[in-house]
This record gives structure tokens, C-alpha cells and sequence, in this order.
């Protein structure tokens, strides 16, 4: 999985053209914002995953190894879909705090 991707384009712009300050900047600040949705969407995993353990396993179909995989998955992808957007709180929040280090 590619949790924390960041564009090559933000590192590398001088190959295709020379992009301007302003460009660089707002392309820095995308990848800086996707960073952090994909950090509250980690940090929503956890939660997820947390809560689930709180829960007693005993059910009246047993869980076999390919379940919990397909389960994690599924949290996985339930989380990215909870951080889209605002999300939380939490993605949104870093974002405003480190987007001043982005020159």
C-alpha cells in the first residue's frame, strides 16, 4: 500500500519545465494536504482497528485468516474514505499547522 505518497513532480519539476515559485508552492501545498489525509486515514485505521479488538470474537462462524485480512483491508479503505474531505479534523488541523514551513 502507498500510505504517505508524495508527487515526484513537487521534487523533481525542473525536468518537465521550470515551474514557478508559485507553482512549486501550490504544487508543495497539494502534496503536503494528501500527506495529511493520508496520515488521518493511519490514524483512523488504528482507531478502527482498536475498537475491534474491544469487541469479543465469539460469533457463531469462525474467523479464518483470509476474513481478518479481507477485514483490515476493508477498514482500510473505510478510513481513507472517512479522511476525504475535512475527515476528522485531525488531517486538516497539521495541514494548517506545517503549510507555513512550505516556502
Amino acid at each position: 500500500m502507498n500510505f504517505l505518497s508524495i508527487s515526484p513532480n513537487t521534487i523533481l519539476s525542473s525536468n518537465h519545465h521550470k515551474a514557478t515559485g508559485s507553482e512549486k508552492t501550490q504544487q508543495d501545498l497539494k502534496s503536503l494536504r494528501e500527506s495529511c489525509r493520508e496520515f488521518e486515514a493511519i490514524f483512523i485505521d488504528q482507531m478502527y482497528k482498536s475498537m475491534r479488538k474491544s469487541m469479543p470474537e465469539n460469533g457463531l462462524i469462525p474467523q479464518d485468516n483470509a476474513t481478518k485480512i479481507y477485514q483490515d483491508m476493508l477498514d482500510m479503505q473505510m478510513a481513507r474514505q472517512t479522511a476525504k474531505g475535512k475527515g476528522i479534523g485531525i488531517g486538516e488541523a497539521m495541514f494548517n499547522q506545517l503549510k507555513g514551513y512550505v516556502k
